[in-house]
């Protein structure tokens, strides 16, 4: 997802309570029968995660959301800040990851979420609103570096999208489209092509090779 990304780390394992349709860790999931429950993997707590790493924990299911108990996260955060690494967490419930923002962790440590559109769609599941998202990370990126995600984009209304992604105040955009054939609505070129072009007047965006099938990448 971010080419500063050198590791993934998953203590917390199984389905995602978001339940996004498009959602491809949950395709794989099913596909090899794995972690049919959620749960805590106390194994991973002796992981040696090493030093001068980026590590993306929770890259298999959303670390934070709202049914992951409070001591998962306790002790996934307290591990972290152990070795001398940065982490990325992300979330499409920001607003969870603001009641541990006092952890010491999170002074080497980044944040994103998922705006893949301003509108709210059945594939999306129950995953709060990008508004709300957005919100809190206007809130977040106060105390560490935000970052988002517009993957897999899907149609949107540029004016509200753009405010929404401005509110984050991101360093960085990472735009990707949908490549597990979903058949999700999906904006057109002209609508994309405006979009980049006007997040670029105010923050890096980076283009996921899989976006060219709705427009050219030089």
């Amino acid at each position: 997802m971010y080419d500063f990304v050198t590791h993934t780390w998953n203590p917390v394992k199984g389905p995602c309570d978001h339940g996004c349709t498009y959602c491809y860790m949950e395709k794989m999931r099913r596909r090899f029968r794995k972690d049919e429950e959620l749960r805590f993997d106390e194994k991973e707590l002796e992981t040696n995660l090493g030093k001068g790493n980026f590590i993306f924990v929770g890259s298999g299911t959303d670390f934070f959301a709202a049914n992951i108990p409070e001591k998962w996260i306790t002790d996934t955060l307290d591990y972290c800040d152990t070795f001398d690494n940065r982490y990325l967490f992300q979330s499409k419930n920001p607003a969870r990851i603001i009641d541990f923002m006092t952890h010491p962790v999170f002074r080497k440590a980044v944040v994103c979420t998922t705006i893949e559109t301003n509108r709210q769609y059945d594939c999306m599941g129950n995953t709060p609103a990008t508004i709300v998202r957005a919100n809190k990370m206007e809130i977040i990126k106060e105390y560490v570096p935000a970052y988002i995600t517009i993957e897999p984009i899907i149609d949107f209304d540029l004016p509200p999208m753009v405010a929404y992604i401005k509110k984050c105040r991101p360093k960085q955009v990472n735009i990707g489209a949908d490549t597990g054939h979903n058949h999700l609505p999906e904006p057109t070129q002209q609508k994309v092509v405006k979009l980049i072009d006007t997040l670029s007047q105010f923050t890096t965006v980076k283009l996921k090779s899989n976006l060219k099938r709705i427009i050219s990448i030089e």
